[in-house]
């Protein structure tokens, strides 16, 4: 159970309704599919955009760093704006940009124009279809006994979203070409505009479902001045550092050791696949024991299962064993960090704290994925990058260790006085 929070605290009108759990979990969890099963397809278009627009692989590397970047940084006011007018709005307009960002891919000429697409377009499209506006809702409609069980299996989703989109984007590639196959994920993009309505949230329609005693102002002052937030931050780069240059690069890694274009398909799936297990577990588990215990663990596991790769003769078994290993640990820091996000702040504010925290996890994935290109072009090798990862999982493992999950205390008006 949560500690009562004194002051500050965020209220139900009571006037305000919810949506259902269900309602909740299947809209969210079929938005979250199509948005993370797009975007995590995109290395196996590394290779065809440059070789066809005779490009490097620094150039594609830093559009997809632009994309981490900016889809970081606009969560943030994307948070905002749905913890303030609802989830509904935001999440029609990323829908939007993502249809208008593919197509953009699919004709961009120059690197710029690629970049503007691939980058800024869909990343604020992903800031408005993803975890960030989703969890928000969650945390405004799911109690809080079951709202990391709930978190656990939105992220499942977008795990199975990879699984289902990325042997369909290779499928896709093949059959009907790269930029056609772009045209084509544009406009099934446009599908997570009816599944928005499902998260309409009445309370919404004449303004916030919810009545705040702290502004946006005292919730940044009060999250950034509070050490367990900084940590969470911390970790959460690391997290985006690993899995953004795994999904990018691994295809043309796999590739350059002479194994087929079907191993890096079969690997990516594979890691959505199990991470479908691997997030609900975290899901589970995080109503159970300490969150901080549980990201330590799965950063911690990952260092160990990138260098035991990196030692084992290469094989497309090795790779499909550490895909499955990477995939139970792959993005089940999302719930548990939000969760706990969530248990130390609040709801009120929730969508937009998970914003910055998503934010440091989209600096990492920009310099994993930019570093990835960038020291392949030079050294002609992912290996320096590789084990960068692995130093990185063993710092954030020791610096979720001192967190502090329970919910803040906070004064009251009269004990300030």
């Amino acid at each position: 159970m949560l500690r009562p929070q004194i002051g500050y605290i965020c209220r139900m009108t009571k006037s305000a309704k919810t949506l259902s759990m269900t309602q909740v979990l299947l809209c969210g969890a079929a938005i979250v599919t199509l948005s993370m099963g797009i975007r995590h397809g995109f290395g196996l278009w590394l290779q065809p955009v440059t070789q066809s627009q005779g490009w490097s692989r620094e150039t594609f590397s830093f559009a997809i760093a632009i994309q981490n970047l900016v889809w970081g940084f606009s969560g943030i006011f994307a948070g905002m704006v749905a913890d303030r007018f609802g989830a509904f709005k935001v999440i029609v307009g990323g829908a939007l940009l993502y249809a208008l960002g593919l197509i953009g891919m699919a004709i961009a000429t120059t690197p710029l124009m690629f970049s503007v697409t691939a980058g800024f377009l869909i990343g604020m499209a992903q800031a408005g279809t993803t975890y960030a506006v989703i969890y928000g809702v969650i945390g405004r409609n799911v109690s809080a006994d079951k709202r990391s069980w709930a978190m656990g299996i939105t992220a499942a989703a977008g795990s199975f979203g990879q699984f289902l989109m990325v042997p369909t984007e290779g499928f896709l590639i093949s059959s009907f070409g790269w930029q056609e196959a772009l045209i084509i994920l544009g406009v099934a993009s446009l599908m997570m505009v009816p599944l928005a309505w499902g998260l309409r949230e009445p309370g919404f329609s004449g303004g916030s479902v919810f009545r705040r005693e702290q502004t946006i102002f005292q919730a940044l002052t009060e999250a950034f001045n509070y050490p367990s937030f900084q940590l969470l931050m911390a970790g959460y780069f690391v997290c985006g550092f690993q899995v953004v240059f795994i999904a990018v690069h691994m295809p043309s890694y796999l590739k350059d050791k002479g194994l087929s274009p079907e191993v890096a398909g079969y690997a990516l799936a594979l890691i959505g696949l199990f991470n479908v297990f691997g997030t609900y577990a975290a899901g589970v588990l995080g109503q159970k024991l300490q969150k901080k215990n549980i990201l330590a663990f799965i950063y911690l596991a990952r260092a160990a299962a990138i260098a035991l790769f990196l030692l084992a003769p290469l094989s497309p078994l090795s790779v499909y064993v550490f895909s499955a290993v990477m995939g139970l640990l792959w993005l089940s820091t999302v719930p548990v960090t939000n969760a706990a996000v969530a248990q130390i702040f609040g709801v009120a504010h929730l969508s937009m704290l998970s914003g910055f925290v998503f934010f440091s996890h989209q600096i990492g994935s920009f310099l994993g994925v930019w570093l990835g290109g960038y020291l392949y072009d030079r050294t002609g090798s992912y290996d320096l990058v590789w084990y960068i990862a692995i130093a990185l999982g063993v710092l954030a493992a020791l610096v979720n260790l001192p967190i502090k999950e329970s919910a803040i205390i906070r004064r009251t008006a009269v004990q300030r006085a």
